[in-house]
């Protein structure tokens, strides 16, 4: 388990606003999740969904996997009609047989993928269809735990980053990047602080 205390020190001194959201949140609690294949998956079943829903889509993909890690190999042995019953779309489904094929024949290798710096990783996800530039940045902040990710394609970041620094509603990329600058190099854990920021916001508990 990962112990931010220095990332939290960090940020605290780098920027008041997140150190009253560490303040509110208390410690970093971002520990990996499952990487692999079964990491993969989960992001892609995210995609564009709420957590509500995304939580309920992989409980029962999960299940067809008898509660194990999900298996390249194994769900490119189910039929679509079993994988719709999860609620997933012909799209994702396509998605996810496709990153199937690419572990399977090797292309993707993810033993490599946690030696390669940051973009170098996201680039070679981002080969694989169904897998864009915030699946990769998801992988790489939850499955991995890389420290310094700023997923800019998030829609809770934004969210949280325009309500917290008052940026524009729109190009609110440029001052957000400029703003994450004194976050180096723990922004994966800034936004993870701004994720409990969000959280808070929907809640109308926002400091």
């Amino acid at each position: 388990m990962n112990n931010w205390h220095e990332a939290e020190m960090s940020l605290r001194l780098a920027d008041s606003r997140i150190a009253g959201i560490i303040e509110r949140a208390g410690p970093c609690e971002l520990i990996p999740h499952e990487g692999g294949f079964a990491g993969l998956a989960s992001a892609i079943i995210g995609q564009q969904l709420s957590n509500q829903v995304a939580k309920i889509i992989r409980t029962r993909f999960r299940k067809l996997f008898e509660n194990e890690l999900p298996d390249h190999g194994y769900l490119l042995k189910l039929d679509d009609p079993v994988l719709r019953k999860t609620g997933l779309s012909f799209q994702k489904i396509k998605y996810l047989r496709g990153l199937a094929q690419w572990v399977k024949s090797g292309d993707l290798d993810f033993l490599a993928l946690e030696g390669m710096d940051d973009e170098i990783a996201i680039q070679q996800l981002v080969q694989v269809k169904g897998i864009g530039r915030w699946t990769a940045e998801m992988y790489l902040m939850f499955s991995l735990n890389r420290p310094d990710v700023l997923p800019l394609g998030d829609a809770a970041l934004e969210v949280a980053m325009k309500s917290l620094y008052g940026l524009p509603e729109k190009d609110w990329e440029k001052p957000a990047i400029s703003i994450a600058e004194k976050w180096r190099p723990w922004r994966t854990v800034a936004c993870w602080y701004l994720y409990r920021y969000h959280k808070m916001l929907k809640a109308g508990d926002a400091p």
